[in-house]
């Protein structure tokens, strides 16, 4: 879930790459920001950061699975801390894919860093989309995927869940059919509507009539827990960071890396073994989606997150999924 704490800028390093092309044709200078956790080790491991993640925000494992490891995570461009738009001039930020995103983080990887190869790219959600489309660009530059909660495909029901936050941003009277930043506004009301239509998507059924809110969280009603958590959490965020990395998620899909579009011989490109971690109770991204992707992996593994907490129990939204999927990682990574 979007982080309602104030932004935490530890530790964050950026790199330049002068007239980057992007897949729409488009070039522009872009900058992406990321941070390095033990730098010395040789073993070399990537996160990219998810949907309403920050890099200080994202679940990284240095501290179990990933603490002999020289762990990068890595801001996705469009999330605000990378080249997005809202730290580009209004109307020069070009619309925004995956192959940008994992491009970018390549070139940032070879070409600054001096990394070799990977051991593995990890990533939660968007994170794991991401995870998917390295193993099939970088084939040969990584040994292991790790999707949690994330697919290869975006789902067309994952696609239509979207449309109702978007919906909901877009025509907002603060939002101002996209004009908010000429008139000196931002879209407050706006990214509190998005939150709200966005909260109950996050968590499972379960998770609510249980009252986790309340018993683990503290709220005294699930009102509360909305309007701190999404409303307050989604009102940090640029609205045009939202939607171009919202249509990048819809538009999800490794197949488009192919001439013949074929989902699934893409998948069976993949040369790294992959850890396919979904949870149980996810909404958009549930295991009867990776239990279709499992069937075209040649190295796949399935791991079902058994979580009531849905969709954010892949992003460490508590203790015991995490440490359950800590374990599974180290187990897979040796």
């Amino acid at each position: 879930m979007p982080s309602s704490e104030d932004y935490d800028a530890t530790g964050i390093e950026r790199y330049s790459i002068p007239d980057f092309k992007f897949y729409d044709g488009s070039a522009l200078t872009v900058e992406v920001a990321y941070r390095s956790f033990n730098s010395s080790a040789s073993k070399v491991v990537c996160i990219p950061t998810c949907y309403g993640g920050r890099i200080n925000t994202t679940l990284n494992f240095t501290s179990g699975a990933l603490k002999e490891y020289h762990v990068i995570v890595v801001a996705m461009l469009g999330n605000g801390e990378s080249t997005s738009p809202s730290n580009t001039p209004q109307g020069k930020f070009p619309k925004l894919d995956y192959r940008d995103v994992v491009k970018s983080q390549y070139e940032l990887l070879t070409k600054h860093l001096n990394v070799k190869g990977l051991e593995a790219v990890i990533g939660f959600s968007m994170g794991g989309q991401q995870a998917y489309y390295w193993a099939v660009m970088y084939p040969d530059f990584m040994k292991v995927s790790v999707p949690i909660c994330g697919s290869a495909r975006t789902s067309p029901h994952n696609w239509a869940f979207l449309e109702g936050p978007r919906s909901a941003l877009t025509n907002s009277v603060d939002y101002a059919d996209g004009a908010y930043r000429s008139k000196g506004v931002k879209p407050i009301r706006g990214l509190a509507a998005f939150g709200r239509a966005y909260c109950a998507w996050a968590m499972s059924a379960a998770w609510f009539r249980e009252k986790v809110w309340q018993a683990e969280l503290g709220f005294e009603t699930v009102e509360d827990f909305m309007k701190a958590e999404w409303e307050t959490g989604f009102q940090s965020w640029d609205a045009e960071d939202v939607l171009v990395l919202l249509r990048m998620w819809q538009n999800g899909d490794v197949g488009a890396l192919r001439d013949d579009k074929s989902f699934e011989k893409a998948l069976e490109s993949i040369k790294a073994r992959v850890l396919v971690m979904p949870a149980r109770t996810d909404q958009y991204f549930p295991p009867e989606d990776s239990e279709i992707e499992m069937k075209s992996l040649k190295h796949g593994e399935l791991a079902v997150i058994e979580t009531i907490w849905g969709h954010v129990g892949g992003g460490g939204a508590n203790d015991e999924d995490t440490e359950w999927m800590d374990k599974k990682i180290a187990a897979f990574l040796k």
